[in-house]
């Protein structure tokens, strides 16, 4: 059966789905995603992440053209089409079309777009062995409030990946301007020093992700202490353990992180550590609870 998505209120399939090439999300980036995962044909922390696109429509102007829209209603149904249990779920909204550039007409009715495909989970031993992880040379900017939304306009992010694949490394990590952890290429990080969570603070110029949220909600369930703060490359060296979070790769420990030069730090014994393993079960126990049938 053909894959289906849902576009602008119709379920159809995916060969049948076309956007306008005067689209303002094609032509300028103006619209906003997420990115998220399906367990057993239920969507994870939905309601979080439209509440996240719904914020981030605020800043950029696109909220009140979302009012009436039933965006949970389109991301279920599109899962629920494409008879999918485990599946990588993501939906897209823009401006919609226009003629006129967008500081000169409001243009239209916005596009919303949802997808669904099957997803298959890392191999349990990737999450035993973590992630090798690159610096980008390219830099988030931690003074520009668009560096705290989701939005299609995603280059920068997309640079990063591409120059660390070439490394053969599985994600990129991002400084801000002023040589500053920030984010992964699609990930929020956590250090783990002397028992304690270190991560970015938002104001780092990271985009503070869902996952990275509920991440938080548990530690502190835990009695683990959580400290957001400006994060430097010293921590490297510092922290114990070290992991990446977002809504398809959950909690992934990360084991190296390498410099632009090459230069490499391993982070712990190279392995998953104890607090990063307490977490990803606390996580997967979670997302259980919330997704059984």
């Amino acid at each position: 059966m053909e894959n289906i998505v849902y576009l602008n209120g119709s379920l159809i399939p995916r060969s049948k789905a076309h956007l306008s090439i005067s689209d303002h999300g094609f032509l300028y980036g103006f619209g906003l995603f997420e990115s998220m995962r399906a367990y057993n044909g239920r969507i994870f922390l939905l309601d979080r992440h439209i509440k996240r696109l719904k914020n981030a429509a605020q800043i950029i102007g696109l909220k009140e053209k979302l009012i009436g829209l039933d965006l949970e209603k389109a991301c279920g149904d599109t899962v629920k089409a494409n008879d999918l249990k485990d599946a990588r779920v993501r939906l897209t909204v823009t401006n919609g079309e226009g003629t006129d550039l967008p500081w000169v007409n409001a243009a239209g009715k916005p596009t919303v777009l949802v997808t669904a495909v099957p997803y298959m989970p890392l191999a349990k031993d990737k999450y035993e062995a973590g992630f090798k992880v690159g610096i980008a040379s390219v830099r988030r900017t931690s003074r520009n409030a668009m560096s705290s939304i989701k939005s299609v306009n995603y280059l920068l992010n997309t640079v990063a990946r591409m120059e660390v694949a070439k490394r053969g490394q599985d994600e990129a990590l991002l400084l801000n301007e002023d040589g500053y952890i920030a984010e992964g290429g699609s990930s929020n990080i956590f250090f783990i020093r002397a028992g304690k969570l270190v991560t970015p603070t938002p104001n780092s110029g990271l985009i503070t992700g869902v996952t990275r949220e509920v991440i938080i909600e548990l530690a502190d369930s835990f009695g683990i202490g959580v400290s957001e703060g400006i994060v430097g490359k010293a921590v490297f060296k510092q922290c114990e353990e070290a992991f990446m979070t977002n809504a398809v790769i959950e909690v992934m420990p990360v084991t190296c992180i390498s410099d632009e030069t090459g230069a490499s730090v391993i982070i712990g014994n190279g392995k998953a550590g104890p607090v990063t393993k307490k977490l990803i079960e606390a996580y997967r126990e979670m997302v259980e609870k919330a997704t059984k049938a």
